[in-house]
């Protein structure tokens, strides 16, 4: 027995038009008319557009940052996810400090298996590199389908990397096919400005965002793709300012992808 939705309206690639939808085991099995058989479960969606499901390529669920944890877990945020048409996320399965790849892995299955309402898959992101991480990484790939890496270039003392971590990234997921995606603010510069804020006692809201000025993420970016020239690898950074004050000198020498999610 199949699932036919009737009456909507499909909307894709290609355009938008009346069509009933056929649905079989959890999958579109063919888009038209006339397409309800004996037993099939009939859904009049008159009035609706039915879309193709949404891929949030960037969230952070359960993920602990040092000081806290962001608020949505999977059950959370990707109920919320499925209420607004995603039916995808790919979240950071986060390595901690000693962790093996494999281990961080791990730890983002167990934080999803059984909570998540939806499809997901992961990015992993690498706080602690060494020569047996990028060792490990062909494996990862291979063997958990994961084909995008995360470093930090803020979040000092947590989850930040320095710039030979970065360029040792860059250079082995280059040899692999993988994307590496940066988090671009200077976490050095960050650090100073937060101390000297709280030491004024600057603890407003206000002050998260005024102690992470546009220039710490401007000079971060220029780093990370002058490390991605020296690599010859592509880079993705995810960055909610715009992004005007990157050359077009700098740009013509690397592959760089840019998007902006509700965070980075």
């Amino acid at each position: 027995m199949a699932t036919v939705l009737t009456g909507g309206t499909v909307v894709n690639a290609t355009g938008s038009s009346r069509a009933e939808v056929r649905i079989e085991d959890e999958k579109i099995a063919s888009i038209g008319v006339n397409l309800c058989r004996g037993a099939d479960q009939q859904i009049d969606v008159t009035g609706c557009y039915l879309f193709p499901g949404g891929i949030d390529p960037h969230t952070h669920f359960d993920l602990s940052v040092g000081v806290t944890v962001t608020a949505d877990n999977f059950e959370s945020g990707t109920r919320a996810a499925a209420v607004g048409g995603t039916t995808t996320v790919i979240d950071f399965a986060t390595q901690n400090k000693g962790e093996t790849l494999a281990q961080a892995i791990a730890n983002w299955h167990a934080k999803a298996d059984g909570k998540s309402f939806i499809d997901y898959g992961f990015h992993i992101a690498i706080s602690d590199l060494n020569q047996s991480v990028l060792d490990e990484l062909p494996s990862i790939v291979e063997e958990c389908g994961v084909t995008s890496v995360k470093l930090y270039m803020a979040y000092k003392g947590v989850l930040q990397v320095d710039d030979g971590a970065l360029l040792r990234t860059l250079q082995t997921a280059n040899e692999l096919g993988v994307l590496v995606c940066v988090h671009a603010e200077n976490g050095d510069v960050i650090d100073v400005l937060v101390k000297e804020a709280k030491a004024l006692g600057h603890r407003a809201p206000k002050y998260h965002a005024l102690t992470r000025p546009v220039a710490a993420e401007r000079e971060a970016i220029h780093r990370a793709i002058s490390l991605a020239e020296i690599a010859g690898a592509p880079v993705w950074k995810s960055t909610a300012r715009p992004a005007r004050n990157i050359s077009c000198s700098t740009l013509r020498v690397t592959r760089l992808t840019i998007s902006a999610p509700q965070n980075s």
